[in-house]
């Protein structure tokens, strides 16, 4: 029998969510059941700013990348952007080409195609130093080309990384890199994708286009409090460059002290002063250091009610206590983090009003780097929920970027609301077929053809592709299920291995991820090409693949990827000290607990509940994916007042209605008719466990619910 387990929450957590964050009690138990409880993970639940996402600035590089692109633009240097064939290294090279040949670049991009290995190659670094190129950018790989980037630098060109992949020991030199899982790389959240590190990059290269660029400011602001002995002082300054926050110098400071004898002038010096009301900042400084003490400042307030009207009267302590931000993040609940926060805010406004084109370019690169987060499995928290959210929401607005409209016609999305789920079934899989044939060309050409034509010729012969690449894909289950349980036996219960060379190299991912959810162990689907054995790997149950192929890293031609996903090579004839090498790392795999047999609830909804407004919560939940399952709810003695078999050969599945008082809701149980007349008839009350959705026929959307699983009531 399968578990239902409901974790137990108390009434006074959820209280203080829905007081603290405004938000439903349900949607706060919700939050507590699936661990999320702190202002700095609960804001991504609740707000859709893209103010909330990361600055590019906090990468370390990420200044030398700018500064390095814009020297290849004023020289007239010849620029290549080298992708991956996977969906987030089409969506990567898309976004950073569009950009750069937009402001003028002399770029070309390329891809590995064919038999070509994963990452960048010499033959195309070879190619690129007969066309005269200077720089090589690489996008979604790169961090583990250590050969062939020092090989570039002998030739004489630079290279770029921007990758999202685990860093080996040795990172590539010499080599300007941005990825979120180096150590040093100074960004907060390392699970983006690598689309989204080249969004990143593009974002930064546009702010760069501001006189704000690269030149620090100080936000200055005067508190006078009540202490205990009086009146107290205190000067709070916070330095900011590339609306990142430097350096805070927080003073307290006795009236009629010289403002030499503080730390202020070495703080300021050469700095533009910001405050928030010059005429009272002026009176406090005043009666702090007297007349004499100059400050050279510029009143931010009168500026930001010129975009801002709302906040031509308000002061900081108001500032603060109206900030969302600081709702969520306790960093922020000060006077001067306020000024910060509105600073960074009323930049960001100004900028799309001096560069008015910079929305709709944004819009359409979040749309690729939504794709590519789901494609890739990144973790639907942090900014991704953002980034996801903002691409879909992007979508439903019917603002599809060109080519990304003709799939999702031929798709049939055009005509329902579209969400992260459709995108992973729907769309993910039919672009990832062009790179698993070894055409991901075809990918890019979709979304950069300006001929409406052309664009639906190539849609159409990707939709193609991706037909055949279920047939490969069903081919390859046909032969690899057949050895699975052989494989799974030999490695004691904790690993699957499959090697055949009739596997097309392109479907091994799909393979190992198929046996992965058929068998639940880790495992490897490995074919050969050209003499070379080529190999993914997938994992559940909390097993990092990386560190274990790191572990025969010697015998690889190429290896990486994430923990739970991963590639490698190696030629054909090292195969017997590769099989050697599972027999003695096989025994020494942990996993965790099989969980296909628990479901965690998310909620118990007495049946009364079950109205069409329940959709708000589901979408309040959305994008949903990795590390953010669909919603599961639960509900008791749900009466069965309708039937229907469903199946379009056999039927196999069951159409449900329940009697819910005011609503009668329609449940689909796929897979289910052999429950009907065996453990349950119409008109039995039934537990039930099922997740909530839209159903859209002829453009028309009805709300239904999936059945998970169902029991009959213990009357």
């Amino acid at each position: 029998m399968k578990n239902w387990n409901k974790r137990q929450i108390s009434k006074e957590a959820v209280a203080q969510i829905h007081s603290k964050y405004g938000v439903d009690p349900l949607t706060a138990s919700i939050l507590l059941r699936r661990g999320v409880t702190e202002g700095s993970d609960i804001q991504y639940y609740l707000e859709n700013d893209c103010r909330f996402l990361h600055n590019p600035f906090l990468f370390s590089n990420m200044e030398d990348v700018v500064d390095r692109i814009l020297q290849a633009k004023e020289e007239g240097e010849k620029v290549l952007v080298f992708g991956d064939r996977d969906v987030d290294g089409i969506t990567s090279t898309t976004v950073l080409y569009d950009y750069l040949s937009g402001i003028g670049i002399d770029v070309q991009w390329r891809l590995p195609g064919g038999a070509d290995p994963y990452g960048l190659n010499k033959r195309a670094i070879d190619d690129f130093s007969k066309d005269y190129g200077s720089l090589i950018i690489t996008v979604d790989c790169g961090i583990s080309n250590v050969d062939e980037i020092a090989y570039a630098s002998e030739l004489g060109m630079d290279v770029i990384v921007l990758d999202h992949h685990n860093p080996p020991e040795l990172l590539p030199s010499p080599a300007i890199i941005i990825d979120p899982k180096c150590a040093d790389s100074g960004y907060p959240f390392k699970d983006i994708s690598g689309c989204a590190v080249a969004f990143k990059v593009v974002s930064a290269l546009r702010f760069a286009r501001s006189d704000l660029y690269k030149n620090e400011v100080s936000l200055l602001s005067v508190r006078i409090e009540n202490g205990e002995h009086g009146e107290e002082c205190f000067v709070d300054v916070l330095k900011t460059q590339n609306l990142v926050e430097k350096a805070v110098l927080s003073e307290k400071i006795e009236p009629g002290t010289s403002i030499t004898n503080t730390k202020l002038p070495d703080f300021l010096r050469g700095q533009q002063i910001f405050v928030w009301n010059m005429e009272e900042t002026k009176r406090l400084l005043s009666q702090i250091f007297g007349s004499g003490a100059e400050f050279n400042m510029m009143d931010l307030r009168t500026e930001v009610s010129k975009i801002m009207p709302q906040m031509a009267n308000i002061s900081l302590s108001q500032l603060r206590s109206k900030s969302k931000i600081a709702r969520y993040n306790k960093d922020y609940d000060s006077e001067i983090r306020g000024f910060f926060n509105i600073f960074v805010t009323f930049m960001n406004r100004y900028l799309l009003t001096k560069f008015p084109g910079y929305a709709e370019a944004t819009e359409r690169d979040l749309q690729l780097v939504a794709l590519a987060a789901l494609a890739d499995i990144m973790p639907l928290k942090d900014e991704n929920r953002i980034l996801v959210r903002q691409g879909t929401s992007s979508l439903n607005a019917g603002k599809a970027r060109e080519g990304l409209m003709e799939l999702l016609s031929l798709q049939k999305l055009l005509d329902k609301r579209i969400t992260s789920v459709d995108l992973s079934w729907n769309i993910v899989p039919v672009l990832n077929a062009t790179g698993r044939l070894g055409q991901p060309e075809i990918g890019i050409e979709l979304f950069l053809e300006k001929d409406p034509s052309k664009r639906a010729e190539i849609a159409q012969k990707i939709i193609s592709m991706n037909n055949e690449r279920k047939q490969l894909g069903n081919e390859a289950w046909e032969y690899g299920s057949i050895k699975a349980k052989e494989s799974i036996e030999k490695y004691g219960g904790k690993l699957c291995v499959i090697i055949d060379e009739r596997i097309n190299r392109g479907v091994s991912g799909i393979l190992a991820g198929r046996l992965v959810s058929s068998f639940g162990v880790p495992s490897m689907a490995i074919t050969f090409v050209d003499g070379v054995a080529i190999g993914s790997m997938r994992s559940c149950r909390g097993f990092d693949v990386t560190d274990f192929l790191d572990a025969m890293s010697d015998i690889f031609i190429s290896h990486g990827g994430h923990n739970y996903a991963a590639g490698f090579s190696f030629e054909k004839d090292k195969l017997p000290k590769f099989l050697d090498y599972l027999d003695k790392l096989a025994p020494g795999i942990t996993l965790g607990a099989d969980e296909s047999e628990t479901f965690d609830v998310d909620a118990e909804l007495p049946y009364e509940y079950l109205k069409p407004s329940m959709l708000d919560v589901v979408d309040r939940f959305e994008p949903y994916g990795e590390a953010n399952r669909e919603l599961l709810f639960m509900s008791r003695n749900m009466k069965i007042c309708g039937t229907q078999f469903m199946g379009k050969v056999e039927q196999k599945h069951l159409k449900l209605t329940f009697d819910c008082g005011e609503t009668k809701w329609p449940a689909i149980f796929w897979g289910g008719a052999e429950y009907m007349h065996r453990d349950f008839e119409q008109g039995d009350y039934v537990d039930v466990l099922y997740k909530i959705t839209r159903n859209t026929y002829n453009g028309v959307e009805t709300p239904q619910l999936i059945i998970t699983d169902i029991r009959k009531s213990l009357q």
